[in-house]
């Protein structure tokens, strides 16, 4: 309620990189992942310049269905040995959940995150989303989290350093280095590890700075979990091993020293489930012991056994999950609420399908039953629209993502026609079954997209098409590989018949390629920018009609035009934000109907992260909380709101004794009351100018902004102002935020003259709060008291400990004590708000730029 804003914790981060790092990083990452792309598929192309397509598919066909039906036992042995470390990291963190839960939690995190990649971002969403439900507080997730990545680190270089230890021999012939440096490598690695669990068991902590300590586990938890990271490795890799063409040279040890090395660079590489990398890896590894095309042939097995096969049962878990009725558990809704992600997983893998099934041929008994069947033009436009299908399911899978209504209906759409050209494409049978699972998981999942907005409003960020320009670059480096003995000239474009299988497959590569082109262009020419966009009066109008016309009265500070409007599509709801820096920071909840809101909140997330931004939600209520929490951000507590119930308000008693102490000296001083609402203020407003000037004098104070009110004619004439005179002079004013449904109503300006008698603010609050109750108002808002009602256990989190800190000591930074006791004298109720951000350091970025929003920059943060 006071003129003093929020302010950051102490110390204050640094502010955001500049507008020339900023550039500098996105220059360095595109050419980073083109660099990369390029060395991958060099490497690919070397290694594989003895390979057959035909025979690599041969080798597939051929393999035995015993070792394949082996690699899916093992597969299902390393799932369950994986579940090993989310039951040791929730053991670590000290949370209990149920097994079951635990099991599906950990499926559906490995499931995506191997399929995907980034496997903490993506398996840390579904982990903090799942055992959130349960009950494990969000702090204990996220060291749940950093237990697990830790925890896979060791296991892989103790895996590794084992493996090299027995197979340097074969280790040292790759990679031209000495055998017995290679074991003295891996004795360092053993030892590293050895020393960490020797450290384990004599101390529980480990200091890593002067602020900051790492809590060890117990040395038989780390010995635990070392034997779990060991056991599921070896399951991992005893499913490639087992899809391998056997031979004598081959040793399983020097195998599984190949396979950490692959696994492990693929994971530093950044690329989505290791893809190219792990493979140039073994293939460089085998490359003189193994027939190249059944290798290969091994490893495309491999990843539809290990990556895609769990990947279609976590899809179906979810589907049946969101199929039965009466689904209350929050677990298991939490687990419903987690189908888009993988759908988008799903439908990315689909549309890679596609864009390859493009490119590579169809069998020689498919060709000859279509030329039998279906007239040639059928199949060339099935096989050049299946690839337009297949590059289009990429953006799909982002607006499924975000859970946009239109994204699944244009999936739909597209699944259906995918479906029915593969028939004539080439009798895809292995594609129609994907197509017919995505179309099923597709309307099981149907009330998980509720977001009502169009597919071409939303912006798809640099790293989006980045991805899926190496995605199309690899679908070429396929088309050459399958077609390298092919000589390529200018008729190969119109040569049209059943047996011409490379310009069909050369006019559907160069199809995605202009597109692609085209919806680049288009988003890069698409009028945008990187700036708050101030709102027009036209926008300002439109505001405050939806504001009036709602409870909340927080929202009439969209009248001060000093924060930007994000409007609805339908245009009944609006989200105010600022920004500063990196940080784009909505002001409370979106203003309208609460069915709007999620709209809202994606597309504000979406429109940070298209410029590089980062989104934040501030002063959230606990109610709202499940909205933000769906769009996978998280929450931190900033203190507590007051707010006055109205009803049963009375100076009676000894909990406002001092308010009606106050109360009763002013009217003792001759003071009188006056309320106006509306334009009627207008009048008012040159006489209280002078009152607003003495007081920001007096205190050597500036307007503020963003979260504040100030002295502004819009402003004011949007609410309402209470005011205290001395005779016929204004001696103080407070203005208050309200609607026409008088239901809520909050206090914002308070100001009075240095000479104004004695308890003038004590006697113009109860007159104001005795007033607003006359008029049938529920509530009175006294704003937040920051840092308050912080958790007091010797379990909570480090940011609620930081909080209770910074309020019992942080005086010189901010009166949080004092401002908590002002507002205790109305005896209020208490209520939460919070901070909604990503994960990291971004809350506390986004805190040091909203304390330069509310102040008018840095500078207004260290002075009034």
């Amino acid at each position: 309620m006071s003129d003093s804003p929020v302010p950051p914790p102490a110390p204050a981060a640094a502010p955001p990189p500049s507008l020339h790092w900023s550039r500098l990083r996105t220059a360095l990452t595109v050419v980073g992942a083109i660099l990369l792309t390029a060395l991958i598929l060099y490497a690919l192309q070397r290694l594989t310049r003895e390979v057959q397509y035909d025979e690599m598919v041969a080798a597939i066909r051929n393999t035995n269905g015993l070792r394949i039906f082996l690699a899916i036992l093992a597969t299902a042995a390393s799932f369950v040995a994986l579940s090993g470390y989310d039951f040791s990291s929730l053991r670590y963190v000290g949370a209990r959940v149920k097994p079951q839960v635990v099991m599906l939690t950990s499926f559906i995190a490995y499931a995506l995150g191997n399929t995907v990649g980034l496997g903490v971002l993506t398996g840390g969403a579904v982990r903090m989303r799942m055992y959130s439900a349960a009950g494990v507080e969000t702090p204990q997730v996220g060291r749940a989290i950093a237990f697990n990545a830790l925890a896979f680190g060791i296991g892989i270089s103790t895996l590794g350093a084992l493996g090299l230890l027995w197979g340097a021999k074969q280790v040292a012939s790759v990679v031209a280095l000495s055998p017995n440096l290679l074991r003295t490598i891996a004795m360092v690695v053993l030892m590293a590890v050895a020393a960490f669990l020797t450290l384990c068991a004599a101390r529980p902590e480990l200091p890593l700075g002067p602020k900051l300590t790492l809590r060890l586990p117990s040395a038989k938890l780390a010995m635990q979990q070392l034997g779990i990271s060991v056991v599921e490795l070896v399951f991992s890799a005893t499913a490639l091993w087992f899809l391998m063409p056997q031979h004598a040279t081959i040793g399983f040890p020097g195998f599984l020293a190949y396979y950490a090395i692959g696994i492990a660079l693929g994971i530093i590489s950044h690329v989505p489930g290791g893809l190219g990398v792990f493979e140039a890896t073994m293939l460089l590894a085998y490359r003189g012991d193994l027939p190249v095309d059944r290798l290969a042939g091994a490893l495309v097995l491999y990843r539809g056994v290990y990556y895609l096969l769990p990947l279609l049962v976590a899809v179906a878990t979810l589907a049946v999950v969101e199929l039965r009725s009466g689904v209350v558990a929050p677990v298991t809704r939490a687990a419903a609420r987690l189908s888009p992600l993988l759908l988008s997983a799903f439908t990315l893998v689909i549309g890679v399908m596609l864009l390859v099934s493009g490119v590579t041929p169809a069998s020689d008994a498919a060709l000859e039953l279509l030329e039998l069947k279906v007239p040639l033009p059928l199949v060339e436009a099935s096989h050049f629209l299946g690839s337009i299908f297949g590059l289009i399911y990429l953006f799909l899978a982002r607006g499924m993502l975000h859970r946009l209504d239109a994204a699944w209906w244009a999936a739909l759409v597209v699944t259906i026609a995918s479906f029915i050209l593969a028939l004539p494409k080439g009798l895809a049978i292995g594609e129609m079954t994907l197509l017919a699972f995505l179309f099923v998981t597709l309307l099981a999942t149907r009330r998980e997209f509720y977001r009502r907005a169009s597919l071409l409003a939303q912006g798809f960020s640099l790293p989006w098409f980045l991805a899926v320009g190496c995605l199309v670059a690899g679908v070429f480096w396929i088309l050459f590989f399958v077609y390298r003995d092919v000589p390529y000239g200018s008729e190969m474009w119109w040569q049209f018949a059943f047996d011409a299988r490379a310009p069909r497959a050369l006019r559907a590569a160069t199809g995605i390629s202009v597109l692609l082109l085209a919806f680049a262009s288009w988003q890069l020419l698409r009028p945008t920018s990187g700036r708050m966009a101030r709102p027009s009066d036209d926008e300002l109008a439109r505001a405050q009609v939806i504001a009036r016309r709602q409870p909340r009265a927080e929202a009439v500070l969209a009248s001060t035009g000093d924060k930007g409007l994000l409007f609805s599509a339908s245009g009944n709801a609006f989200l105010m934000y600022g920004k500063h820096g990196r940080s784009w920071v909505a002001l409370f909840d979106p203003v309208g109907p609460l069915k709007e809101w999620p709209e809202l909140i994606w597309r504000f997330i979406e429109m940070a992260s298209t410029h590089g931004g980062r989104a934040a939600f501030y002063q959230i209520r606990p109610q709202s909380l499940p909205v933000y929490l769906d769009a996978g951000l998280r929450a931190l507590k900033l203190g507590e709101y007051a707010a006055v119930p109205l009803p049963d308000f009375t100076l009676k008693g000894s909990a406002r004794a001092n308010l009606r102490h106050g109360a009763s000296r002013g009217e003792r001083e001759g003071l009188t009351f006056e309320w106006r609402e509306g334009e009627d203020i207008r009048e008012w407003l040159p006489a209280l100018r002078p009152v607003s000037e003495a007081w920001m004098a007096e205190h050597e104070a500036r307007e503020k902004s963003f979260s504040l009110g100030r002295f502004d004619a819009r402003y004011l004439c949007a609410g309402g102002v209470a005011i205290a005179r001395h005779g016929e002079r204004i001696v103080a004013f407070l203005s208050v935020q309200i609607t026409e449904q008088r239901i809520d109503s909050v206090v914002d300006l308070m100001r009075y003259v240095p000479d104004a008698p004695k308890g003038t603010m004590d006697f113009l609050f109860a007159r104001t709060l005795t007033h607003l109750q006359s008029l049938g108002y529920q509530s009175f808002g006294l704003g937040m008291a920051p840092m308050s009602g912080m958790i007091d256990h010797p379990l909570a989190s480090r940011w609620h400990r930081f909080g209770r800190m910074l309020f019992a000591h942080g005086e010189q930074f901010y009166n949080f004590r004092g401002l908590r006791a002002f507002k205790e004298k109305f005896a209020p109720e208490w209520e939460p708000r919070y901070l909604v951000a990503p994960g990291g350091a971004a809350p506390l970025l986004a805190l040091t730029d909203i304390a330069a929003l509310i102040s008018g920059g840095f500078k207004g943060v260290i002075s009034k």
